[in-house]
């Protein structure tokens, strides 16, 4: 059997997700030819077909679903998890017109959060930037604001900035609803939605059940980061939605994608409906 494609990033909260399925422990799923990639990247490298399961922004769905179909866990959506919008300490900056903003990619969850948040008053321009050069950039000056995900959560304070925003504290303020940041697809005669969704269950179990397990898997693609700051960030990204994205989980998607495109920022997505 040729190995299956999947895509995720080599952040803490994929690799303590698809540990198990990937390293072969999950029973009757295939081997996995795995490729590393943030979010940014497997957003648009999806759009070709080259991966049978990936990691993709809920904001790219509109440009992948032809193809993809939404598996109903492993991604990333839940309360307190926002991406957020940073500025240096001290500045006197309260909004983002007239402003270069670093962004961590165009077809992001963030970046289309901050365009809801920001319409009235847009920033001048945008830099597409890797996520781990947004805040050191910030600090030195290079971009007046940045747009964050991930631990920057946990770690913005050390490079002497402050958050102007905290965009999923304003979406669940406006909605109601949680945050839907990162989601996990099928390839469309590829896999089998229904399999795939058990195999994913099945890792995320084992490694709830044995997180010690996955340790060294995570923090071997952790980029240098502290442990605590990993744990944190595990803790945060993977709850109750990772195993299954529920009726309120699919209420947020289908609010987000719907109310990006009556704004026009993205093509107009079928409503999503719930998979077992």
């Amino acid at each position: 059997m040729t190995d299956l494609r999947i895509a995720f990033s080599p952040c803490p909260n994929d690799t303590f997700v698809f540990h198990a399925l990937v390293h072969g422990q999950v029973p009757g799923a295939p081997p996995f030819d795995v490729t590393y990639a943030d979010v940014d990247v497997t957003n648009t490298a999806a759009l070709d077909g080259r991966f049978d399961l990936v990691k993709v922004s809920y904001a790219a769905l509109p440009w992948l679903l032809d193809q993809y179909e939404l598996l109903p866990c492993g991604g990333a959506l839940g309360r307190g998890c926002g991406p957020l919008v940073l500025v240096r300490d001290g500045s006197d900056i309260s909004d983002l017109s007239g402003l270069t903003v670093a962004v961590p990619g165009e077809r992001t969850t963030a970046y289309l959060l901050m365009r809801l948040w920001s319409a009235a008053r847009p920033p001048a321009a945008i830099e597409v930037v890797p996520f781990d050069k947004i805040m050191p950039g910030v600090a030195a000056g290079t971009w007046d604001a940045g747009l964050v995900i991930h631990e920057a959560r946990f770690t913005y304070p050390t490079y002497g900035l402050t958050a102007l925003a905290d965009l999923g504290e304003w979406w669940e303020g406006d909605t109601g609803l949680p945050i839907p940041l990162g989601a996990i697809l099928a390839r469309r005669g590829a896999v089998d939605p229904a399999a795939a969704t058990a195999w994913v269950r099945e890792s995320v179990r084992q490694a709830w059940d044995a997180p010690g397990n996955t340790r060294e898997y995570v923090m071997a693609h952790a980029q240098e980061m502290n442990p605590d700051v990993a744990a944190a960030h595990i803790k945060l990204y993977v709850n109750d939605f990772t195993t299954n994205l529920g009726d309120e989980g699919y209420a947020a998607v289908n609010a987000l994608l719907t109310r990006a495109a009556n704004e026009g920022l993205t093509p107009p997505t079928p409503r999503l409906t719930r998979l077992p």
